[in-house]
């Protein structure tokens, strides 16, 4: 979802909740009753054998609706005009006229990893011709959801890209939540968020808008930040309408040259703290965040750390099943009470570390708040397949000598 399609979806801040995006009116509602298929697409799928799927069996695959984490893979077979406006989270975009360089995107995926494909709703014929292109390269378990994107939209949350958010902001037509940790937010956000974490939900619902219809878009720190989903989760649960969640979130905002709250450029010529008085925490060298771990030490050293010092993973079981930092503890902060999470951390110095930066920042201030103050956080992408981990950290929001 690049900013190069915005002026190929200029309208989409109307748009971009409605399933039906179309700008040929009468096709438009001939679309929303429609419930089932066209005998040109009922073909098709006699043809592919294809299984199709109802709302309810699609939405129990989504599980987080993170890319990587949901049960089945999801293909969203529009254009790009449809797709960049909004898909089913965690969508894959492979469209059946550029299926050949399309599906590279999907390299690497098993062959029986369950796929489920969808498009414009009933009539559209692209997602039954794209699931029989991928049974014909060999993938075994392809099924069709075949009401798609329409119906969706109208019964859960959305995931739109970098241009449809950028044309929300610029027309102020949608309520944005931050749901990153509290000082991620005071740091840097997008101008306008509110601050709505998912771990203060209940004792920040208030903040939500009155009106149920409201347009509210969230967002975290990027496609490996599950905290924006589970906002929006709660918030389609309350019966909100129009929630759509930027996935892709603050690292492809600044990526893309937008505006932010920290002034850019201004706030770097204002005597920011660039060097500490007090670099170091025991043999940790401390980054320019507070309470954060030095990016560049960490990569130099993770492999091979100095005594005393433990990197503690927290995040979810699930998660860790798919790799880890050798060495590492697990202490999940998501699957232990505050009390047991402290109590199981080591009596050493501890670099806490999660997926995308924010649930490690929360580790580290719930550390420091219970008492234990030899804990830092890296505030980093972190992927893991095995033994195989690569750390990406971002760089500091709010230097502070600390």
């Amino acid at each position: 979802m690049q900013l190069k399609f915005i002026s190929a979806i200029a309208l989409t801040t109307a748009l971009m909740f409605s399933g039906c995006a179309t700008s040929n009116t009468s096709a438009a509602a001939a679309q929303a009753i429609a419930a089932k298929p066209s005998d040109s697409v009922k073909s098709l799928i006699e043809k592919g054998k294809l299984e199709v799927v109802d709302f309810s069996y699609a939405r129990s695959k989504l599980g987080s609706g993170m890319r990587g984490n949901s049960e089945a893979l999801f293909i969203d077979a529009r254009p790009d005009r449809h797709y960049n406006a909004g898909t089913i989270p965690s969508s894959i975009q492979i469209h059946d006229t550029d299926f050949k360089d399309h599906v590279k995107r999907i390299d690497g995926t098993p062959k029986d990893k369950e796929i489920i494909v969808f498009c414009q709703g009933w009539d559209c014929a692209k997602s039954p011709k794209v699931a029989i292109m991928l049974k014909e390269l060999g993938y075994k378990n392809v099924k069709l959801y075949q009401a798609g994107y329409p119906e969706w939209s109208k019964k859960d949350y959305i995931e739109v890209g970098t241009p449809t958010v950028k044309n929300a902001f610029d027309a102020n037509s949608a309520f944005m939540i931050d749901a990153r940790p509290y000082a991620k937010f005071l740091a840097e956000s997008i101008p306008g968020a509110i601050s709505i974490t998912d771990t203060e939900l209940d004792k920040l619902s208030g903040r939500f808008p009155s009106a149920k219809d409201t347009q509210i878009i969230t967002f975290c720190q990027g496609y490996d930040c599950k905290k924006s989903h589970i906002v929006a989760q709660k918030l389609v649960s309350l019966g909100y309408t129009k929630v759509a969640n930027y996935s892709a979130g603050v690292p492809a905002w600044k990526e893309a040259g937008l505006k932010t709250t920290k002034g850019g450029s201004e706030a770097a010529a204002s005597g920011a703290v660039t060097k500490l008085s007090t670099p170091f925490m025991g043999p940790i060298k401390k980054g320019l965040d507070i309470g954060s771990v030095d990016g560049e030490w960490f990569l130099a050293n993770y492999k091979k750390l100095p005594a005393g010092v433990t990197i503690v993973d927290v995040r979810r079981s699930d998660e860790r099943a798919t790799g880890f930092v050798p060495g590492s503890l697990h202490i999940s902060i998501e699957e232990n009470d505050e009390k047991t999470f402290l109590s199981k951390l080591p009596d050493t110095y501890v670099i806490f570390h999660c997926a995308a930066g924010g649930r490690a920042l929360e580790a580290q201030s719930k550390a420091k708040k219970g008492g234990f103050t030899k804990g830092v956080y890296i505030d980093a992408a972190v992927k893991c397949k095995g033994s195989e981990c690569t750390f990406t950290p971002n760089e500091p929001l709010d230097p502070s000598d600390w």
